[in-house]
C-alpha cells in the first residue's frame, strides 16, 4: 500500500460546498483506502491505498459529486512527492513564521508560467519560487494582502491548492505517524 495525502480546495468555506471529514473518510473507505486521518475541516487527509494517484483523484472527485452535487478541486500526492516539496523549500527563514510561508501544490508542472507577471506583482519583501509542481511563496506581511498570492494561480496557468507551512508540518507529522 502506498501512503498518500489528498488536498481538497474549496470545501467548507463560508457555508458553501459542505463536506464533513467524516463523510470524506467514508468516501475514502468506499474506494479501498485505509489508515485514514484528517486534519481540520478544509480537506487535508492522509491515507494508504493500492490505487494510483490519478485514479484516486478521479474517484474522490466523482464520489463527492455523486454524494454532494459539487466537484471541488482534488489533488492527490504520494508521500514521497510531499516530502520532496518540504525538503526543497527555498525559504527556510519563513519556517519561523509558518503563516508567512505557503506552498501551492499544482496539478502539473506549468507549461508556460508567466514569471514576469509574478515578478511585477511581488511586493518588495515577498519572494517566490516555482520548483516542479510546487509554487513557494514567502509573504512576511501575510498572503491576505499579497497581490502576488491573489494572482499566482492565473499567472501559473494551472490549478493550484495552497497550504501554509503550519498545515504542511501537521500533514507531515500525520504521515510520519502513519509510517510507524
Amino acid at each position: 500500500m502506498t501512503s498518500y495525502l489528498v488536498l481538497i480546495r474549496g470545501i467548507n468555506v463560508g457555508g458553501k460546498n459542505s463536506l464533513t471529514m467524516k463523510e470524506l473518510t467514508v468516501i475514502l473507505e468506499g474506494i479501498g483506502c485505509s489508515n485514514i486521518k484528517t486534519y481540520i475541516q478544509s480537506g487535508n487527509v492522509v491515507f494508504q491505498c493500492a490505487s494510483s494517484a490519478a485514479r484516486l483523484t478521479e474517484e474522490i472527485g466523482d464520489e463527492i459529486v455523486r454524494r454532494r452535487g459539487f466537484k471541488p478541486h482534488v489533488l492527490v500526492l504520494e508521500e514521497a512527492e510531499f516530502r520532496r516539496a518540504i525538503d526543497n523549500n527555498p525559504f527556510p527563514e519563513g519556517e519561523a513564521d509558518p503563516q508567512s510561508l505557503h506552498l501551492g501544490f499544482l496539478d502539473v508542472v506549468p507549461p508556460s508560467p508567466d514569471l514576469q507577471a509574478l515578478e511585477a506583482l511581488r511586493a518588495p519583501n515577498e519572494r517566490f519560487a516555482l520548483v516542479d509542481r510546487v509554487f513557494y511563496l514567502f509573504a512576511p506581511d501575510g498572503v491576505g494582502r499579497s497581490k502576488l498570492a491573489a494572482k499566482s494561480e492565473k499567472a501559473l496557468g494551472v490549478p493550484m491548492t495552497d497550504r501554509n507551512w503550519k498545515t504542511v508540518g501537521k500533514i507531515m507529522s500525520m504521515l510520519k505517524e502513519q509510517d510507524e
